[in-house]
């Protein structure tokens, strides 16, 4: 069933993580007659800086954890909705320990719902194109919206799991739910352990990138932003009960998008270190946005990758303030793990 919603009232967990603030930053530029309860437990990841400036008539931040039924009884009515972003989503960390990754992705997933369904309020479920597995490098095929779920890591199998609750609960008791399978994105406020954050933030320290395995692993990259704008478009005019991917037809190389950072910053393009692989790495993610385009008319508006990884380098270059405090824990960790 489709039809036309207008929230005025939102809830939007992990909103001080990377792709959640930059959903609220861009909710409160495009959508102030629509306000926005931020629920975030501020693990590692989340950031109250990344929300920070932005008018308090519109955007409220309540620390607290997902998993708290207690906290969501108390501040879900009233709201119109729930977009949930709030996850455990480095591939590196769940390959360490997938315990956290169980308890917020799945369990954190099942409370929200339980929420949702009791105050019967919209739930939009923001998840991964890593549910699908992996496609072969030179596979001429793209992600689709029914394939199958093939996921191959701790992390991708939590969101998998998560992914299923919320087609579970839509058709057993009837809640009003969307789902998002996105690729992968990059843009300001992402963590510096992230791929294009971490090489980026190297070269500005004087310290040589680092490349997994061989680097032919391909990722279908979008820009932060076009993601923000999808989520709006499905939240407000997407069929309940439907998935729809979104991607930008960005794929490339990670030794291409290292090639293209070390150049833009003026390095060697050879500049960069081999290290060892991760543990099951998947070879290539590719997303069919059809559906996406085809029934609700989004699309891009950063379809220059080159562009916009220009845009992103800036924005680390200018807040230095904002990614060097993690930056050292981040590398010691990578380096323990001989990455």
């Amino acid at each position: 069933m489709s039809e036309s919603f207008e929230p005025k009232n939102i809830i939007v967990t992990g909103g001080c993580g990377f792709i959640g603030s930059n959903f609220v930053r861009w909710m409160a530029a495009n959508h102030p007659e629509c306000h926005v309860t931020v629920l975030d437990k501020l693990t590692y990841a989340g950031n109250p800086k990344n929300i920070a400036g932005l008018p308090e008539s519109q955007v409220e931040l309540v620390v607290g954890d997902i998993c708290d039924a207690d906290l969501l009884d108390r501040i879900v009515p009233g709201h119109d909705a729930i977009v949930h972003y709030a996850a455990e989503s480095h591939n590196d960390n769940s390959i360490l320990d997938p315990e956290p990754f169980v308890r917020t992705n799945v369990v954190g997933t099942y409370r929200l719902l339980h929420v949702a369904g009791k105050h019967d309020i919209r739930y939009h479920h923001v998840s991964t194109d890593e549910v699908y597995g992996d496609l072969g490098l030179d596979e001429p095929r793209r992600f689709e919206p029914d394939d199958p779920y093939k996921p191959s890591s701790p992390y991708s199998s939590t969101k998998a799991s998560s992914d299923l609750l919320v087609r579970a609960w839509h058709r057993t008791y009837g809640i009003r739910a969307t789902i998002s399978n996105c690729s992968n994105n990059y843009g300001p406020y992402q963590h510096v352990e992230k791929f294009i954050p971490r090489q980026i933030t190297n070269v500005l320290c004087g310290i040589r990138p680092k490349l997994y395995g061989t680097g032919k692993n391909v990722r279908d990259w979008i820009h932060t932003e076009d993601h923000s704008r999808a989520v709006w478009d499905i939240l407000t005019k997407g069929r309940i009960g439907e998935t729809y991917l979104i991607g930008a037809n960005g794929e490339r190389s990670n030794i291409d998008v290292l090639r293209s950072i070390l150049s833009a910053m003026g390095q060697p393009e050879d500049a960069f270190d081999w290290v060892r692989d991760r543990p099951g790495h998947d070879r290539r993610y590719s997303i069919d946005p059809a559906k996406l385009e085809d029934e609700l008319g989004w699309r891009p508006i950063h379809a220059d990758f080159g562009e916009g990884l220009a845009q992103t380098i800036e924005w680390y270059r200018d807040h230095e303030s904002w990614w060097r405090p993690a930056k050292e824990a981040t590398e010691r960790k990578y380096a323990a793990q001989g990455q």
